[in-house]
């Protein structure tokens, strides 16, 4: 069962990091693109979990509200990883989307009136270095740096959603809470993909968003969820950092984008902050 548990995980984190080609191969604006992907993972999941039989009732309206303003944090997370490889690289949306611990950092004391701790601020230290050494150059003219800015935004947003998500995954579960931030993201998307653009997506970019929302994210999400009931989280959240390396591989072989050096440093030394965090268990002193 455990070795089943590794492969599922692993598969996960590998949609995950074939996700991010989408915002190339998709002739559309990141926006419309985000839009297909949570409307169709939203109807993906919904029927899986009518399938299943299980129950999406909510204990309570506080709940109902944390679920509508984190579905709405991840349709800002979505578009802004999208529109950050659009504007720049595969390579640095993943990149940028790594670095989210390091906001993880300082929100969940916040959050949870915990105490910052000096190893937390350490590896946050470590991922921002990670962040500055890919940027080529400090200007808004330039398209990495703007496409490395939004990614910023897309890592913040995420991490905001990791820290709302603890609390709500722990009472309904990974899918159910996903279904309802998932189906709260196509809403508030809804009329920016109405009016927002004009563009009609061809039967090609159709298909590609069916498999983007389906299979890329209802389908990978699910695998990571159940995987996580056979595994240690540590485990799963030192997989979960290989999706950068996937990412950055895959857009090499199917897109043909060569990463940089800075690129290349900057995953190296973000991925394994991010690992070397979730493999050490002892605190800095």
């Amino acid at each position: 069962m455990k070795k089943r548990a590794i492969l599922s995980v692993n598969m996960a984190v590998l949609l995950f990091g074939l996700a991010g080609l989408f915002a190339k191969w998709i002739h559309l604006p990141a926006l419309s693109i985000t839009f297909g992907r949570v409307l169709f993972s939203s109807v993906g999941l919904g029927v899986f979990l009518l399938v299943k039989k299980q129950s999406i009732r909510l204990e309570n309206r506080r709940d109902l509200f944390l679920l509508l303003a984190a579905g709405a944090i991840l349709a800002l997370h979505w578009w802004s990883f999208l529109e950050a490889i659009q504007l720049s690289t595969v390579a640095i949306g993943t990149i940028t989307f790594s670095s989210f611990p390091l906001f993880v950092t300082f929100l969940e004391p916040l959050a949870f009136h915990r105490k910052l701790t000096c190893r937390g601020v350490v590896i946050a230290v470590i991922i921002l270095m990670g962040v500055i050494v890919t940027i080529p150059a400090f200007s808004f003219q330039n398209s990495m740096f703007l496409g490395i800015a939004v990614g910023m935004v897309s890592s913040l947003a995420y991490a905001v959603l990791t820290v709302m998500n603890k609390g709500l995954a722990v009472r309904y579960g990974g899918t159910v809470t996903a279904f309802y931030e998932q189906a709260t993201a196509a809403l508030v998307l809804l009329p920016f993909a109405l009016w927002g653009t004009s563009t009609v997506p061809s039967l090609t970019d159709a298909a590609l968003l069916l498999f983007l929302g389906l299979v890329t994210t209802a389908l990978a999400h699910t695998l990571f969820i159940n995987s996580l009931k056979e595994l240690p989280a540590q485990l799963a959240g030192v997989c979960s950092a290989m999706e950068t390396v996937y990412g950055i591989l895959l857009a090499l072989l199917l897109l043909g984008e060569v990463p940089s050096v800075r690129e290349i440093i900057g995953a190296v030394i973000i991925v394994g902050a991010v690992v070397a965090a979730q493999l050490s268990e002892r605190e800095f002193t």
